[in-house]
Formats: structure tokens, sequence, C-alpha cells
């Protein structure tokens, strides 16, 4: 499919016969379509966005009484002794997504969420792998749990949206949510894993952003469903049920909230009999793997998403000419038929 991308300061535009988008690039919205407005593509011709992994470095946070641990349901299982990438193997990495549109050289993605450490400070060239995705007229965004106000004030400069993982210890959370609100950033999420073993938090943080003062200016609280992979194999899917008790609260309360895609169809199951349900359903994308995103781990390696990454088996973006071959090689296709044909429901866990 030939297409031609339009990158301006503010937004970048993809146009073609049947796979078109705007994104702004101050405020985050996003609208694509088809042949028509009505249209929806099923994939795209490059992805848009890179998930991609540049520390398998970290200490976790501090409990209440102030001793860092690693989180109990990382499915990643990173410890403090993991590896970083380096700076010139992110350039290299990000550099295979430019293309040439209208005799430019203009790169495809239009986001890049960073996979870090919990406060953003394990591997050192971090925030230059950050501003190089500037010069590239890509938006950096990041999920942290534990922020310093130096790490804030780096963030704000040149992040687009900053997600705070909750874990056990709120006030690590909330504090870090405070420091970015308080530096004038609105696109401030708060992380939510939801499970069985942890659905009384995800309601108490529901409740806390209508009463806590440091979550007033948050954005948006995104609830994650559990993947069994890693430290997270000892945590359960939560059940419907309480899923939809969780969606409930948050839509009787008027609080921002959204979900991963991984558990959209969840979403709308438990939000069928709502009045809105038609207009909210246009605001929910299932599972983006191979469609519309890409996830690259630490060691230079494609896999469609971050929960199917098994090391060594994945494909070599460094040896690639162009992005283009990884998103075209038939182990991608595979995924993204076998993906298709489960009507972009997860194919690798239980997410029901």
């Amino acid at each position: 499919m030939s297409f031609i991308i339009i990158d301006g300061a503010t937004k970048k535009v993809v146009k073609s016969e049947g796979y078109n988008y705007v994104f702004d690039k101050v405020t985050g919205r996003f609208a694509r379509w088809g042949k028509t407005m009505e249209d929806d593509p099923q994939f795209a011709p490059l992805p848009e966005i890179l998930d991609i992994e540049i520390t398998k470095s970290c200490n976790g946070i501090p409990n209440e009484q102030g001793v860092e641990s690693p989180c109990k349901f990382c499915y990643k299982s990173n410890t403090p002794n993991g590896e970083n990438m380096s700076l010139d193997t992110f350039k290299k990495i990000l550099d295979k997504f430019d293309i040439v549109s209208e005799e430019k050289k203009v790169n495809c993605l239009n986001q890049i969420a960073f996979g870090a450490d919990a406060t953003g400070l394990a591997n050192p060239d971090l925030f230059q792998m950050m501003e190089y995705t500037r010069l590239k007229g890509v938006v950096p965004n990041i999920t942290l749990a534990n922020i310093s106000d130096e790490v804030a004030d780096k963030l704000v400069k040149l992040c687009g949206a900053v997600a705070v993982s909750r874990y056990e210890n709120k006030n690590v959370c909330y504090d870090s949510v405070k420091r970015l609100t308080d530096r004038g950033m609105s696109q401030v999420n708060i992380h939510q894993l939801v499970s069985e073993e942890t659905i009384e938090q995800a309601k108490q943080t529901v409740l806390d952003r209508i009463s806590d003062p440091r979550l007033a200016k948050l954005n948006a609280i995104v609830f994650l469903s559990v993947k069994r992979k890693g430290r997270g194999i000892g945590y359960n899917p939560v059940s419907f049920d309480k899923y939809r008790e969780l969606v409930d609260l948050a839509l009787e309360n008027k609080i921002g909230f959204g979900m991963d895609s991984c558990s959209a169809p969840k979403f709308l199951r438990a939000i069928k009999d709502h009045p809105d349900y038609k207009q909210m359903e246009t605001m929910v994308e299932p599972c983006e793997a191979s469609c519309f995103s890409s996830y690259i781990s630490t060691f230079g390696e494609y896999y469609p998403c971050s929960f199917g990454e098994r090391k060594n088996e994945g494909l070599n973006v460094l040896s690639s000419k162009t992005f283009s071959e990884i998103w075209n090689d038939p182990k991608t296709l595979g995924f993204r038929q076998r993906l298709m044909k489960n009507n972009r429901e997860c194919p690798l866990f239980d997410i029901i």
C-alpha cells in the first residue's frame, strides 16, 4: 500500500486510498479511517506505535517501611541486574522506521512507549533517547512508578504522557502523580492492575481519585488486565462480575478511566446495556499487536507485543534494512492473521 506522511510541528497526518489518520502531537488525539470515515482498517502499512524496552533492570519501589523490592506481579521478572539498551542501538532501531514521503525522510511512528524501570534512572541514556525521539517527530511516553523531582522536570519537557504504576504503597504513586501535575503536565494517568488479588485495591484507587487532593489533576485511571507470566504467574484474571462492578464504580463517580487494549472486549461486554454504549464503543481499541503497534526488546528483537516475548525467538530488527521487512515477515503476518481470526482478542492469555 502506497501512502504519504505529512509531519508537522503539532500534527502528523497519513494519507492513502484505504488507510488514513490524524495524530495531534499536543493533545494525543488520534483518528484513523479507511476509504471513508466509516471504514475501519484492519491493519496499518507500518506500525503507528512502538513499545520499546530500554532496560531489564529494576529495583522496584519502596514499601511503607521504605524497603525497596521488585514488583510481585512483574510479568518481565526484572531485577536490579538486568541489561540496558545503548543509545546507539536505540538510534539504529528508531531509524529503521524512517521512510521517504514526498521526497522527505520521515518516521512512520507517531508515539513511542518506553519500557523502563520504576524510577527512570536505570538506563542513563533514557532522556537522550527521548530527545532523539522528538527530533524524529515522534512523541515519547513512558510508564514509571517512583518519580523524583529531577526526573519529573525532564519528563514534563519531553513526554506527551506519563503513566504512574500503582502498587501496594499508594503514597509513592500519588506523590509521583502530584509531582507531574504540579509542573503542568495534563496527560498523567495511573496504571492499575486488575486481578482477583488487586480488585479491592483498584476500587480504592477509584475512590481515592475523588477524595485524595494529590490526584485532583489526574487525567485518568487505566485498568490493566493481568497476564499470567513471569512473577505474575501467581495472579489470576478477575471474575467478570467483579470487573463490571469496578467499571460501574468508575462510571457512577464520573471519573476519567480507560483500559489496555487486551481487556477491550471484556470492557465492552461490561457496558453492553449502558445508554452511551455506542459512543463509548468508538473510543475502545481491541488488541493492536502486529496490526497497529509493535514491540522491541532490550536485545533488539521484535515481537507483536511485550507479553509474547521469548528471548532469541523474535525477529532481529538491527539486521533488517527497514522495519518494513519485519512488519511483512511471515512470522508477523502469521500472528496478525491469527489475531484477526480471533476477532482481535488476545490469542496468548486468558483475559476473560
